[in-house]
């Protein structure tokens, strides 16, 4: 024990500077991540912001009404089913396409055409959706945006992409994945580089063919990367995107757009029912919390991954 202890103080000794450098971040960390958690009481309340704080104190205490209230809205249960698919595509999505281009490029033997095209595909995960929205509503715009122009050249009707029940889901799917599908192809990029090359040759010696090759040797060389993708994936399934389709939808799409996280804002913000719409975050982080234990659980047992 003492040597354990002697070691640890050792350590500490040693990577002092490193512990004070996180000092800034673990203020910050407390100040926006935690002390807002004070917040949660006002799902319990019906809240009265007026007084500033004393409201927390003041307000009263109506226990489980805010959550049964939620419960019994009509428009609560379309917006969790709104949540589900949206969030369950993408994840789907968003795994199948950046294999599929990882595999693609793992084939191509010209390193500058390669390099191009794996930072063109990756560029869009860096700009943030308030940009990447205003792109979207000026190339999908149903009078001269780009797309519609060219179905305009095969005599199509203007497609009105995101005011229409029947396009925006797959609107919002597809400009998903076309943002961040580079982040998680890089992954499998890296993944197919651990891969024995020697099994290749050996299989190309026994004649087997590319279809052959990917189905026995390349596939199951990255199945943990996949498995731990698609693992990790399942925390955010109640994170349908809030970024993506606050700047993207409008109330004519409601019905099929609408998710847990802009049904929040609209309640607090936009209807100030602020204990209401606590209630309905707090039940989100619960769900999620647990989502995301499970998670890692899993991935621990089927990719061997763990993060201590």
């Amino acid at each position: 024990m003492k040597q354990k202890k002697g070691k640890g103080i050792q350590n500490l000794k040693r990577e002092w500077p490193l512990h004070v450098m996180l000092i800034p971040a673990v203020i910050l960390l407390l100040i926006f991540s935690y002390l807002p958690m004070v917040g949660i009481v006002i799902a319990f309340q019906d809240f009265v912001p007026s007084g500033g704080m004393k409201g927390f104190f003041t307000s009263a205490w109506v226990g489980l009404d805010n959550f049964k209230y939620v419960f019994e809205m009509k428009d609560f249960r379309q917006v969790m089913i709104n949540t589900l698919v949206i969030a369950i595509m993408k994840i789907i999505a968003g795994i199948i396409v950046p294999l599929i281009l990882a595999l693609l490029l793992n084939e191509v033997r010209n390193k500058h055409f390669k390099k191009a095209t794996q930072t063109l595909i990756y560029i869009p995960y860096f700009l943030s959706w308030v940009v990447l929205g205003g792109i979207l509503v000026d190339i999908l715009s149903p009078t001269d945006g780009i797309v519609n122009t060219f179905l305009g050249l095969f005599g199509h009707e203007p497609v009105y992409f995101l005011g229409s029940l029947k396009t925006i889901r797959g609107t919002l799917i597809v400009s998903e994945v076309w943002k961040n599908c580079g982040y998680n192809m890089v992954i499998f990029l890296a993944a197919l580089t651990g891969i024995d090359q020697s099994q290749y040759e050996a299989a190309r010696v026994d004649g087997a063919g590319y279809f052959k090759q990917m189905l026995y040797i390349t596939l199951p060389g990255i199945l943990p990367q996949i498995v731990l993708v698609t693992v990790l994936g399942m925390g955010n399934i109640l994170n349908a995107g809030f970024d993506q389709i606050f700047n993207l939808y409008s109330p004519i799409v409601y019905e099929k757009a609408d998710i847990l996280d802009t049904f929040v804002y609209r309640l607090g913000m936009v209807n100030l029912q602020y204990s209401v719409s606590t209630a309905v975050g707090l039940f989100k982080s619960v769900i999620s919390f647990i989502l995301i234990a499970v998670s890692f659980s899993l991935a621990k047992k089927f990719a061997n991954y763990q993060i201590f």
